[in-house]
């Protein structure tokens, strides 16, 4: 059983040679992950994964490029690296404070979606019917994806075993014959009460989550989660927890005001 439990805020301090080591790592690192995606992109070669982690999620690669140390991270000798942050005696740090504000509500939802997954028992039954729901009785014609054709014919596929989605991004994609078969009739109030760890939705997208937080979150962490999403494995879980951590501790900020010297980790 996963135990969680909320930390306090511990703002630090990067040295100059340290945030700048860390920005061009993290930098270095997605243009490794991305250089053949941008190559396709150009000559334009389509791909079934690369192009979905750029068309379902909203996440550019230049947003995912860009480098955030988090909150309540004081860069010793920046200048502020963009809007969202601010000058303070001895460099920069991001104005946590304006974006929780605004934010804060989302970030507790967010939390409590991610915290009730990671504690419920995986299921394992659902054995990716979504993608024969999400085309089961289409013509050839309204099926979106028509570059990428499935194995098995949708209709025995769909009718010979019952659906079994917990997720509702995957089931609200299900066609109007599909959805009806489902084992549970899923709705986005209650999400948090289905999404469980087993689902390779569920754990997808906890890179969605993971840039939704940004900046308040270290751009590593969403890098994790990108490189989660292109393979999901039993690596869900601890960027899970990780994701759990970030959020307690930058609710944990509130409204606090900027710290012009945090103390050195």
């Amino acid at each position: 059983m996963l135990t969680l439990s909320p930390l306090a805020p511990s703002p630090i301090t990067l040295s100059p040679s340290q945030w700048r080591r860390r920005r061009v790592e993290h930098e270095q690192r997605v243009d490794g992950l991305l250089s053949e995606h941008l190559w396709r992109r150009r000559d334009g070669v389509k791909h079934p994964v690369a192009d979905f982690l750029f068309t379902y999620y909203s996440h550019r690669p230049a947003r995912l490029r860009r480098w955030h140390p988090g909150a309540g991270v004081l860069l010793r000798g920046a200048t502020p690296p963009g809007p969202d942050y601010v000058a303070v005696p001895g460099g920069a740090v991001l104005d946590h404070a304006a974006l929780i504000g605004r934010r804060r509500p989302a970030i507790t939802l967010l939390r409590d979606l991610l915290a009730a997954t990671a504690v419920r028992a995986p299921q394992w039954g659902c054995f990716g019917l979504h993608e024969w729901a999400m085309v089961y009785r289409q013509s050839a014609e309204e099926i979106r994806h028509r570059d990428w054709p499935l194995r098995l014919d949708p209709g025995p596929v769909v009718e010979q075993q019952p659906l079994r989605c917990t997720h509702f991004d995957a089931f609200r994609f299900f066609t109007d014959a599909a959805r009806p078969l489902n084992l549970i009739q899923l709705t986005r109030a209650d999400q948090a009460a289905h999404e469980q760890p087993a689902c390779l939705h569920a754990n997808m997208d906890l890179y969605k989550w993971a840039y939704k937080l940004s900046p308040l979150v270290p751009s590593e962490l969403v890098v994790d989660c990108f490189e989660l999403a292109r393979d999901v494995a039993d690596r869900a879980e601890p960027l899970r927890a990780r994701l759990i951590v970030e959020c307690d501790q930058v609710l944990a900020f509130g409204t606090a005001g900027i710290t012009a010297d945090p103390s050195t980790a």
